[in-house]
């Protein structure tokens, strides 16, 4: 089955040239009314990564957020925004990267995704996954990654923002139980996303974050929008865009591995096709840093541990009940 790509130039972050442009970005799949029905309740999730950068590009850009949230209002839905950040609260880095004042307009309430978790029973490699009720509950999740250069996994986009629909202590187990592997990561995050299944990933690339991301790099204009019903076709086109290596990208080259990431051949461009947006000196990470931190093992191992007294034996105990 062939996927769609939607892929066009996007210069400014003026909400009505934004508009605009999502207008144009979402015709290929109904508009947002052909994801969006009249009731539905939409998870809006972001990249939230920090506040401790407002003026680099680390995280979406709310001028995205809130013409999504009005496009969302338009078709009759609900929508909340929600994210598990890696550092602070999402009302906190909302607020210091200038969100708020964009989400009273919109009047559109934040939610942390770090509450309540939903074990799912997947038929992948990663059968038990400890996700957000939050994102697991709502009818509609619309993924809004930024393209950024990532030191762990060479890029961050569609696939690994939905990490953050992971609790925040979740993440860290995470990063220490597969980060040992960085194959093993790579498929953890497939599996994630996979199994919170987004009805639309909207990708802000008007200005990316390249270098040593996804926080200590630089911003860097590449005047794009993406979007798709495939998050995973959506990757693999913006890597084309980027010049990059499928192979070298964790969360590409196990998409693709697993079966859930189409050829390039395969997908259809209906806007702009990647070569037409390509990037020829896109700055990737200098050098890759560990996925587990490179912490001690004696970290390690209190991290398996509380894992196993906190996490995994309660679930066994809720399966055999």
């Amino acid at each position: 089955m062939t996927s769609t790509v939607s892929l066009l130039q996007a210069q400014s972050y003026a909400t009505d040239e934004v508009t605009a442009k999502l207008q144009q970005l979402l015709a290929p799949f109904g508009g947002m009314e052909g994801i969006v029905k009249p009731g539905d309740r939409v998870l809006l999730k972001p990249n939230l990564l920090t506040g401790a950068r407002p003026t680099k590009e680390c995280v979406t850009r709310p001028e995205i957020v809130y013409c999504v949230a009005e496009l969302v209002k338009a078709a009759g839905g609900h929508p909340f925004m929600g994210d598990s950040p890696a550092f602070g609260s999402a009302h906190g880095v909302a607020e210091a990267n200038g969100y708020l004042p964009w989400l009273e307009k919109a009047e559109v309430p934040v939610r942390e995704l770090q509450g309540q978790r939903y074990a799912t029973s997947a038929s992948g490699e990663f059968a038990h996954l400890r996700l957000s009720k939050e994102a697991m509950n709502a009818d509609v999740v619309i993924n809004l990654p930024k393209v950024k250069s990532h030191v762990q996994l060479t890029l961050t986009l569609g696939v690994k923002n939905l990490f953050g629909c992971v609790p925040g202590k979740m993440k860290a187990w995470w990063h220490m139980e597969a980060g040992k592997d960085r194959d093993r990561f790579g498929t953890m995050l497939v599996e994630t996303a996979r199994a919170i299944s987004p009805q639309l990933t909207i990708v802000d690339g008007i200005i990316g974050h390249e270098g040593n991301g996804p926080s200590g790099g630089e911003p860097r204009a590449l005047g794009l929008l993406g979007a798709s019903t495939d998050v995973f076709a959506l990757d693999r086109a913006l890597v084309e865009v980027l010049q990059g290596d499928p192979a070298a990208i964790p969360t590409v080259a196990q998409s693709q591995r697993l079966g859930l990431c189409p050829d390039l051949e395969d997908i259809d461009f209906p806007l702009q096709r990647p070569e037409i947006l390509e990037i020829a000196d896109w700055q990737f990470p200098a050098q890759l840093m560990p996925i587990d931190f490179g912490m001690p093992r004696v970290v390690k191992s209190t991290f398996k541990h509380l894992y196993i007294r906190f996490i995994k034996e309660p679930m066994a105990a809720y399966a055999n009940r």
